[in-house]
């Protein structure tokens, strides 16, 4: 039995060097990226994640362009591409009649359109592939190196930026009237949107790297209302799917990157019945004021 159960947990991330580089570029992924998505929902800009991790495209397809398939290149370029579109969609937002959702969207299906023909004009449909989905089995040490700046730095930022944060997510306008950091902070939020995007980006690529963000976050707001509480939770559940989608692609042959997102969607599900907030929960609640 014991045997059998190190076989299946333990056996694949002692034995094989790139399923531990998998596994710990993950988990670092998961402890920046977790909290940010928390912040995201709570902002009602879950759907402009999912728009600015396809604004990095054409940055890192620029890269792939001039130097291929190199972390560094793809990485600037991808950073700065979503610098550009969040600043972009920000700036028609609140300069014209536009809302925001509806500039992002208009920025994120341009950038999305230049950069898979940047990425065709020289790649094959398997370099294609690559940029799209990621390869989180593939990482080195300069992958990993940079995924822990990243992480660091949306640490550091979070740990600084708390409490204005929290305001903004409760009441952007009171946050404003009080304090000069309203906007700044915004941007800075943004910013750490898009750096974290970008550091998935290396692993589960540009179209499946927010969902690393997303999904453990919204998971962890049917089990809490708190802010902190909520943000830790989101990160063990990002731990929990990364181990789980790296242990279901290993022994099912499975791409590891969809694996892991689908690792975090049956959390979320699972959260949706049985979360304290979830509907099996509310339905007890409410059975019992009835027949009380």
């Amino acid at each position: 039995m014991m045997e059998t159960l190190y076989g299946f947990f333990i056996a694949p991330f002692a034995d094989f060097a790139f399923m531990q580089r998998a596994l710990f570029g993950s988990l670092m992924l998961s402890l920046g990226a977790c909290p940010v998505g928390v912040f995201l929902m709570l902002r009602r800009m879950s759907l402009s994640g999912d728009a600015m991790a396809h604004a990095i495209l054409p940055g890192a397809a620029a890269g792939f362009l001039f130097y291929g398939l190199e972390i560094l290149p793809m990485t600037i370029g991808g950073l700065i591409a979503g610098i550009i579109v969040a600043l972009g969609a920000g700036a028609v937002s609140r300069f014209t009649i536009q809302r925001e959702d509806a500039s992002m969207a208009a920025f994120y299906l341009i950038s999305l359109a230049i950069g898979v023909l940047m990425v065709s004009i020289r790649g094959s449909s398997v370099d294609l592939m690559h940029v799209l989905f990621g390869t989180v089995l593939a990482l080195n040490n300069e992958a990993l190196t940079l995924i822990g700046g990243i992480v660091l730095v949306t640490l550091v930022s979070l740990a600084i930026f708390w409490r204005a944060l929290v305001a903004e997510c409760l009441d952007p306008l009171f946050l404003r009237s009080v304090s000069r950091l309203g906007s700044p902070v915004h941007f800075i939020f943004l910013g750490l949107v898009v750096l974290n995007l970008v550091g998935g980006f290396q692993a589960l690529g540009t179209l499946l790297s927010v969902g690393l963000m997303i999904l453990p976050a919204a998971a962890a707001r049917f089990w809490t209302m708190r802010v902190e509480p909520m943000c830790v939770l989101a990160v063990l559940i990002g731990f929990a799917s990364c181990v789980a989608g790296l242990l279901l692609s290993y022994h099912a042959s499975l791409p590891s990157g969809p694996a892991i997102i689908l690792s975090a969607g049956v959390v979320y599900f699972a959260s949706i019945l049985f979360g304290t907030r979830g509907i099996l929960r509310a339905r007890i609640v409410h059975h019992r004021h009835r027949t009380a």
